[in-house]
């Protein structure tokens, strides 16, 4: 625990709220919204802490809080799940608390009315499947539990991207003059646009990580390419959670031959021709 709280970071915009809270008689609510949003994030913390994982920050910021972990996307489909689904769930406690806190005279039940409204309503904030909240993040574990990391990865921006277009519309229907709002929707617009730009740094990271993986308890699977393929495309049929055997045909000669996902990584790192063709790699073998 000590570790992860030398991990905490305070925006600077986060005394300005602070502020403004005590400038208009809200300090109580503006901490107590706080207070949610940091053990939620701890949640998070905490289970990647158990699970080993590498964790950057946890940073409070004006409209919420974020816990950076590491994430390379070849960590266990359980350890992931477990850890996206300990935020929400500190909600539960939390709420379960104040019910038994409300009986005591430091908790009047204003108190108790107003931490409950705020325990549901950043809870179902965080559940919207818009990326990077956890309802997005588990849109797109599901995805790269059923497609191609690649594939899986396109499918949640898509996915997230649609989601907070009707975000948008709504707000501007519903709720044109509300500050708040706007400042979170322009975190998301940016985080997903980063989401996108960094895409294939995110594959490549992926790549490498696996390695150094060790696929014990993994599903195996073979894919099957042409020898025309390009070798990058075909290092993009590679799932998480899986390890690869490659059989690559030639039509012409209607051989074929198998090669270790291992191997094909080895060529993506070390040839560094990830735009020819893999019969360019195996024309000797074929």
């Amino acid at each position: 625990m000590k570790d992860l709280l030398l991990k905490i970071k305070i925006n600077p915009l986060f005394w300005f709220v602070v502020g403004i809270g005590v400038f208009t008689g809200y300090f109580r609510e503006v901490l107590m919204i706080f207070t949610i949003v940091f053990i939620h994030e701890m949640g998070h913390a905490v289970a990647a802490h158990w699970f080993k994982w590498r964790i950057h920050k946890i940073e409070l910021l004006p409209f919420g809080g974020v816990a950076e972990v590491e994430d390379v996307g070849n960590r266990p489909f359980h350890e992931e799940l477990i850890v996206i689904l300990a935020g929400p769930l500190q909600h539960i406690w939390m709420m379960l608390l104040s019910y038994a806190l409300v009986h005591f005279s430091f908790w009047t039940s204003t108190d108790h009315h107003l931490f409950i409204w705020h325990n549901i309503m950043i809870l179902c904030f965080n559940l919207i499947p818009v990326l990077p909240l956890d309802g997005g993040r588990l849109v797109q574990l599901w995805c790269t539990y059923r497609f191609p990391y690649v594939q899986a990865l396109t499918y949640s921006r898509w996915s997230s991207a649609t989601v907070l277009a009707m975000m948008i519309v709504v707000s501007m229907i519903w709720f044109p003059y509300h500050l708040n709002l706007w400042v979170i929707i322009t975190f998301l617009l940016l985080t997903n646009y980063l989401e996108w730009k960094q895409r294939y740094y995110r594959f490549m990271r992926f790549l490498m990580a696996r390695q150094s993986t060790t696929y014990e308890n993994q599903l195996q699977e073979t894919i099957s390419v042409r020898d025309s393929m390009l070798l990058r495309e075909a290092m993009k049929q590679i799932k998480r959670g899986h390890s690869h055997m490659f059989k690559v045909f030639q039509l012409q000669s209607g051989k074929s031959l198998t090669i270790e996902e291992k191997e094909m990584l080895q060529l993506l790192f070390t040839k560094k021709k990830p735009h020819l063709p893999l019969s360019y790699f195996f024309s000797g073998r074929l």
